[in-house]
């Protein structure tokens, strides 16, 4: 029952990012468990187990990307994300959602500073047409500004964070990403909402089933105890 309750709140985190930009759904990797209590089967000899939830992983895989016409939006085809400075240190995002603040820097929806590559912020000229090429270069009537910084890690050296961010596991590198920048364009949650809804009907039917077995073993515990106080008055 705990790794169906577990199974149940990864995937409302899931269903309640769906509209999310860049959204990276959750997933869970089972193994066996044999109890301390457990006997083994008298024909087969083989103990009985049950499933837990040995740890959460993050599907890394490309959502759809959708076309905005917004020019401060981003989408990375291909692997990498996009290097923001926030107030833990840099983090990296998949959501280019941004825009431009009143000092003229390109932030997130946070208000965090999009980085360029060498670690300094991105500075646009309020008003001014932008343009930003697939190596993520930004250029402002004709004139270079900055090239977005779009990192790439492996996938079990980053870990998933608050807004939408992705912090590195301390002395990870990153490496060249292979992905290319989309302007314009805005890449959707990887979440299927119609399987996670799916899955999360039969969960929940799981959950009740086991519900009802253990109501009934206490059920039968009860009566066994009525018996044996009946027997021994």
């Amino acid at each position: 029952m705990r790794a169906r309750m577990e199974s149940l709140e990864l995937l409302a985190n899931n269903l309640a990012n769906v509209e999310t930009g860049g959204f990276k759904a959750d997933r869970e990797f089972y193994s066996l468990y044999t109890s301390p209590d457990a006997s083994a089967d008298p024909q087969t000899g083989v103990f009985q187990t049950l499933p837990v939830i040995e740890h959460h992983w993050t599907d890394l895989a490309q959502g759809d990307l959708r076309a905005t016409g917004n020019p401060l939006d981003f989408a990375i085809d291909g692997d990498g994300l996009f290097s923001v400075q926030t107030p833990r240190g840099v983090r990296y995002t998949r959501n280019g959602n941004f825009r431009v603040s009143s000092a003229g820097l390109l932030i997130t929806n946070e208000g965090d500073s999009v980085l360029a590559k060498g670690g300094s912020p991105i500075k646009l000229q309020p008003g001014v047409p932008v343009e930003v090429g697939t190596d993520g270069s930004v250029r402002q009537n004709g004139q270079a500004t900055g090239q977005l910084d779009v990192a790439a890690f492996d996938p079990g050296s980053i870990n998933k964070e608050g807004h939408n961010y992705f912090a590195v596991i301390p002395g990870t590198r990153p490496k060249p990403a292979g992905g290319t920048v989309l302007q314009g364009k805005l890449e959707t949650s990887n979440v299927g909402a119609p399987e996670s809804a799916v899955r999360l009907v039969a969960i929940m039917r799981q959950f009740e089933m086991l519900q009802k077995a253990m109501n009934i073993g206490n059920e039968l515990n009860r009566r066994a105890i009525e018996e044996v106080a009946r027997v021994q008055s």
